[in-house]
């Protein structure tokens, strides 16, 4: 087992508040705590907290408070520091930004497992996870590079799916929304001796908002809401050999629909997409001083685009475009890690990593694509070589079948300044970041065009961060200061249209600042802002990372009634869009600057407290807002620029059984 010591400890339940509600720790508990799970995965986001990294984690209770069903919303109003806009409402792609990073430089997994689209690094995969499957969510903020490889430029977020429980227990639950849409959800989990099984599932149906306003509709669009329709199921399995052996295999399976907007001639876009997600691993812990995972994977994602429109020459008629045509790919793996704690306060973490990738694309006209990445990791800890000082440095070096090999490296650490309750870390390191397949080879003509020939990008980071703990401000206060610069050579941009690799040095450099509190026994909040400069060589600001991002939560748990409530405000300052070259100067075109804020209410009754009714006011203001810029022809063909909208006024309303 693994001691938390208070710090790291304390800085988690002011992250996770309904625990600390729930749980009212005393002060002997704050002091120190032991964490019960001894196997490797589910340790590794304490253990790089504790070493330097900025973690944050969301628990499932924090998801059921604020009442979301899609899991970008519920980031983009939980998570201090990280910036999220939802293109067109729920089970979309998005933009996101972890502390100067590009939605590309985060990389996305599934209980530990890669599901970051290979074919599209910005085509974030959350249209087929839906929250209520959700037990928790990791968010590691930095470059992680020695774990996870490529893209954990800026970060990793780690979706983790429906626990195992000890004995019988589960839920469900079904809601409503004024956007002509419902949820119905349900899970359920036990043990038979040795053995523990989950299985959940969900489904999400709407008809949607209208994504774009009536001046950017062309006449000929008769498609104007975006509609989707997900559905979920999901099977853990686990058989408990020993306390030291402990075999999983999960299955997760997608089906959905989801329109694809569009503001000119559309009478029809969507894609019907399929996801598998299969994996086995095997948790061995032989002794106190070792610990051992082996895991393979496997993860199928295939999607079939259908456009039909409205023929312009023949009023009523229409033309298919695409019917059905694929893109999708494979990707699949192993992976195995070795910790050895040894007898002098050293602990080394050993690493294999290999995955195998294939992928086409008949829509963008990008033929099969395949690609095999090996890797091998160590990284080398210790809380010994300097006084109240934890210490890590590591290196990966990775091995891919159509480019030369490549090696990252990192250095965190964390210092405790004794008796003060103050502390200093820092992450120091590389990264890289392969080109997808759509910017070497994408050839739609409504888009940028791929280019071949681009070389991958390198990148060398800095974060710092002081911080501190204050337990006699109100029950609980916690604040970090962060700075962070990153220089990326061979930054993938675009010019008259065509992907390149800008020549000059790219330097993105920022601040955080993120305070959070336990204000009474029924009331936390957390607020944090954070600056991002990221001139690219035009003097621009690299697309779609806006300048400023504010973000206050209040979450209310009353201790002496059955009632709660989120409070959740988001600002966005500045952002860019790349519109493809559609002015001759080739500059970008500005947008942002707007408030979401979000309430949500819930009432607990009946035995137990079994049942919740939930209340939610998605955008309560209605705001009317940008999340991003794109380029279309009228039905004349003349260019023009439309906004992607975020959703309007949404009244939520649910009901929960818990058993």
């Amino acid at each position: 087992m693994h001691k938390i010591h208070r710090r790291a400890y304390f800085l988690i339940f002011i992250v996770s508040p309904a625990s600390l509600f729930a749980q009212g720790p005393t002060d002997e508990e704050i002091d120190e705590i032991v964490v019960t799970g001894q196997f490797i995965e589910e340790t590794i986001p304490l253990e790089i907290s504790r070493y330097g990294s900025r973690v944050e984690i969301i628990t499932a209770e924090q998801i059921r408070a604020l009442g979301t069903n899609d899991i970008a919303e519920t980031l983009q109003m939980l998570v201090p520091g990280l910036f999220i806009a939802p293109k067109n409402g729920p089970f979309d792609y998005f933009f996101g930004s972890i502390q100067g990073s590009r939605s590309e430089d985060i990389l996305w997994l599934v209980d530990g497992v890669r599901i970051t689209n290979r074919l599209y690094n910005g085509t974030t995969p959350l249209d087929t996870i839906p929250a209520h499957m959700v037990e928790r969510i990791e968010v590691l903020m930095g470059g992680q590079g020695i774990f996870y490889g490529t893209q954990s430029v800026g970060g990793v977020i780690n979706v983790v799916t429906r626990a195992f429980s000890k004995e019988l227990e589960g839920a469900v639950g079904v809601s409503m929304h004024s956007n002509d849409g419902y949820n119905v959800n349900l899970s359920i989990g036990d043990s038979v001796g040795k053995h523990q099984y989950v299985i959940y599932g969900s489904k999400d149906d709407a008809d949607g908002f209208q994504p774009f306003s009536d001046n950017d509709y062309q006449p000929s669009s008769t498609d104007r809401n975006r509609s989707y329709d997900v559905q979920t199921v999901g099977a853990k399995y686990a058989y408990n050999a020993s306390n030291q052996s402990r075999v999983v295999f999960s299955y997760q399976y997608t089906d959905n629909q989801v329109d694809f907007a569009r503001p000119q001639a559309t009478a029809t876009a969507f894609n019907a997409r399929e996801e598998d997600i299969a994996i086995l691993k095997w948790d061995f812990v032989p002794n106190d001083s070792i610990s051992t995972l082996v895991k393979g994977y496997y993860h199928k994602w295939d999607s079939h685009f259908t456009r039909i429109d409205n023929d312009l020459a023949n009023p009523g008629q229409t033309i298919t475009i695409s019917d059905e045509e694929f893109w999708g790919y494979e990707d699949y793996g192993l992976n195995a890690i070795l910790r050895y704690q040894s007898s002098g306060g050293m602990q080394y973490v050993f690493g294999l990593d290999s995955q195998k990738f294939s992928g086409r694309d008949e829509v963008l006209l990008i033929a099969d694509q395949k690609e095999t990445v090996n890797a091998v990791f160590i990284q080398v800890r210790t809380e010994e070589i300097f006084e109240n000082t934890l210490f890590a440095v590591g290196a990966r070096l990775n091995s891919r079948s159509d480019a030369s090999n490549a090696t990252v490296w990192n250095i965190t650490g964390k210092h405790n300044f004794n008796g003060t309750g103050f502390y200093l870390r820092g992450n120091i390191g590389t990264s890289f970041r392969l080109p997808d397949a759509w910017q070497l080879f994408g050839n739609d003509p409504c888009c940028t065009q791929g280019n071949p020939a681009l070389e991958a990008e390198e990148s060398f980071n800095i974060n710092l961060g002081i911080g501190g703990e204050a337990e006699n401000v109100a029950g609980g206060l916690v604040w970090e200061l962060v700075g962070f610069r990153r220089s990326v050579d061979n930054l993938i941009g675009s010019a008259n249209g065509v992907r390149i690799n800008t020549s000059n040095e790219v330097k993105i450099s920022g601040g955080e600042v993120t305070v959070q509190a336990v204000l009474n026994p029924s009331l936390s909040a957390s607020f944090s802002v954070v600056i991002t400069d990221a001139k690219g060589p035009s003097g621009e600001q690299v697309p779609n990372l806006p300048e400023e991002t504010v973000k206050l939560n209040l979450q209310y748990a009353s201790t002496a009634q059955p009632i709660g409530g989120v409070l959740g405000i988001s600002y966005a300052g500045d952002v860019y869009s790349d519109v493809g070259g559609f002015f001759a100067t080739g500059e970008n075109v500005e947008h942002g600057n707007y408030t979401v804020v979000n309430l949500s209410g819930y009432y607990d009754f009946g035995q137990s407290d079994r049942f919740r009714l939930g209340i939610r006011l998605e955008n309560a203001l209605d705001e009317d807002f940008a999340t991003s810029v794109r380029t279309a022809n009228t039905d004349a063909g003349v260019p023009y620029l439309y906004n992607n909208l975020g959703v309007p006024r949404t009244w939520h309303v649910s009901m929960r059984y818990q058993f």
